[in-house]
């Protein structure tokens, strides 16, 4: 296997919009709108199969507020799973958040487990601050959301 990681560029859009796109046709996570992954494209992170140049996975870390991040839209090409690639992209995320020393990271997701074995804990989303569900509000599943929250510490480099 011959997988390159990077950050998005903006013309890899579309092909995070597939991925996401998949995931969410199989109930995996919720959809998002191609217009809103152009606002954001910044926040995320990618796996290509260096062979075919085809995107396999992205995860993306959205800054919440000054001590408060979430990793979102991780999908991984079905063919793919079980090679580590969700893991490399969550950590990457994680590093992410560590750089500008956000000291917490939380997802909703539909797969607990994968976050716990990367070290994330089951939290109450009544833990999260109003401003989390903003994006929510758009949802068609809002206010019954049946997503878990998982939240975990980083490591903040110490100056």
């Amino acid at each position: 296997m011959n997988i390159r990681y990077e950050r998005a560029r903006l013309s890899y859009t579309r092909d995070i919009h597939r991925l996401i796109c998949v995931a969410a046709d199989a109930g995996q996570m919720l959809p998002r709108a191609l217009s809103d992954l152009y606002e954001c494209v910044r926040d995320f992170v990618v796996a290509i199969d260096a062979e075919t140049g085809h995107m396999i996975g992205c995860c993306a870390l959205h800054v919440i507020w000054e001590d408060l991040a979430e990793v979102r839209s991780l999908a991984v090409d079905e063919a793919w799973r079980g090679h580590g690639i969700g893991r490399r992209l969550v950590e990457m995320c994680l590093a992410d958040a560590a750089e500008p020393a956000i000291p917490r990271v939380f997802a909703l997701t539909y797969v607990p487990g994968f976050f716990k074995k990367l070290g994330f804990d089951d939290i109450s989303k009544d833990q999260l601050p109003h401003k989390v569900w903003s994006d929510c509000i758009k949802c068609h599943k809002f206010p019954d959301c049946d997503e878990h929250a998982v939240a975990r510490a980083i490591a903040v480099p110490t100056q």
